[in-house]
């Protein structure tokens, strides 16, 4: 069978075929993780799930215009100008069925052959496939693991030629998880205007930041419209990955090509799935938080195997300057930027007791969500002959293990599994922990 020479160019996307092939060992009884989509470890929060069951009773089964129903774009750009500072229009936004077809149709609007386009490496499998699909020519842009990965302006300045159409950044980036400084996008975005040049900002995973980093949007710098494309997602910070919901904001004229484009492809996405969508993007953004909280969680804790070859008093208060100065405050201002008409009184307490219930800490040791509050066991080893090998941790640093197991001669953590917190098991000091354990404390000083 003689095929298209554009289905020729490209291959099936690595993360279906992955996904397919954890189906089939599931299918046959194997017990397996899969590492092959970016798929959040929580259900959709349940205020969307029953925006959609509303909608269903309520017959909002028709088609709908294919750029998305009014409400839900008018709703994408004021949450892009609320968590980002953008000021986008109705007429400069498309709903898509999910992220990738917002850059794929971006790139069929754009594309041609003899066009070359930038991808930082390493970089998302699908970008160099739908590239050529277009006729276009994927151009590697290789990154610096000793800086983290990161894309600095001088690179995307080496690499540009007079064939160079576009420029991508996925900020964080899947698969590296680097974060592009504010100043650096600034410059990068300077390289590309002054040789006329599309910077595409991919923002999947833009409120996947933790520490210092804050969600940051290229388009909240003034001037710079004109000259990007913005590719967002419902599906990673809303837990909505099979609902498909995707867009793009743009200058009017590209969406408007965008349009075209799909109208004569998917049509319209889902119509049950958008307004679970403008549920998302209205509602409180609790569920978010707490995402983002247990997500920061699972590192620490993760972490905390290292914790025997650190002093406890060191290695603890690292923890809590973590948890109480940099991940928890930040956490809870991604959720306190949900829209004020939208926002419940008790938020704050909503994300609190979430806080609790992942720790396993009893709500009354911990009465104000801030500063963090973290109490200790004073017994926390019942075997007598291991006792002296342990040491009160400072009393504002302070987690309390319940049920902590008895102590043994190598370091224990108990991480709280997702959907069924238990406690943080604190690690044992021992000579061969020391040998064993410890690295990944370095990058929270």
């Amino acid at each position: 069978m003689q095929l298209a020479d554009r289905v020729n160019r490209i291959s099936i996307s690595p993360t279906a075929a992955v996904l397919a092939a954890a189906e089939r060992y599931r299918a046959q009884g194997a017990d397996l993780a899969d590492f092959g989509p970016g798929e959040p470890d929580f259900p959709t929060p349940e205020n969307i799930v029953n925006a959609a069951i509303r909608a269903l009773h309520e017959g909002r089964t028709k088609y709908t215009p294919t750029a998305g129903i009014g409400p839900l774009r008018d709703a994408i750009c004021k949450w892009h100008a609320t968590q980002f500072g953008s000021s986008y229009t109705v007429p400069e936004c498309v709903v898509t069925v999910g992220g990738k077809h917002a850059i794929f149709n971006a790139f069929c609007s754009l594309l041609g052959k003899g066009d070359e386009v930038l991808i930082p490496a390493p970089y998302w499998v699908s970008y160099p496939d739908m590239v050529m699909y277009t006729g276009a020519t994927p151009v590697p842009i290789m990154t610096d693991p000793t800086d983290g990965f990161r894309l600095r302006a001088e690179e995307v300045s080496r690499a540009i030629t007079p064939k160079t159409k576009l420029l991508i950044v996925n900020s964080p980036s899947n698969p590296s998880g680097a974060v592009v400084p504010a100043d650096e996008f600034a410059r990068i975005y300077e390289v590309c205007r002054a040789k006329n040049i599309w910077l595409m900002t991919d923002e999947c995973y833009s409120h996947f930041v933790y520490g210092n980093e804050k969600p940051f949007s290229l388009a909240s710098l003034p001037g710079t419209k004109p000259n990007i494309i913005v590719a967002g997602s419902l599906s990673k910070t809303f837990a909505m990955t099979g609902w498909r919901i995707g867009y793009a904001l743009a200058p009017e004229p590209l969406i408007s090509a965008m349009i075209k484009t799909q109208s004569q492809s998917t049509s319209n996405p889902t119509s049950i799935a958008q307004y679970a969508a403008l549920e998302a993007l209205t509602g409180p953004m609790d569920a978010v938080a707490v995402m983002l909280l247990r997500n920061t969680l699972a590192a620490a804790t993760a972490s905390l195997q290292d914790f025997a070859r650190f002093p406890e008093s060191l290695a603890w208060n690292r923890v809590a300057r973590f948890m109480r100065s940099r991940a928890l405050p930040n956490i809870c201002a991604t959720a306190l930027r949900t829209p004020p008409r939208s926002r419940s009184n008790s938020l704050s307490a909503n994300i609190w007791s979430s806080c609790l219930e992942t720790l396993s800490v009893r709500p009354d040791t911990c009465a104000s969500p801030m500063p963090l509050r973290l109490t200790e066991s004073k017994k926390a080893c019942g075997d007598s002959r291991n006792t002296s090998r342990w040491r009160h941790r400072p009393r504002e640093l302070r987690f309390k293990p319940i049920g902590a197991s008895a102590c043994e001669a190598r370091p224990r953590v108990h991480a709280p599994p997702l959907g069924r917190p238990q406690s943080l098991i604190a690690v044992s000091r021992t000579a061969a922990g020391n040998r064993a354990c410890g690295r990944s404390l370095a990058h929270w000083q």
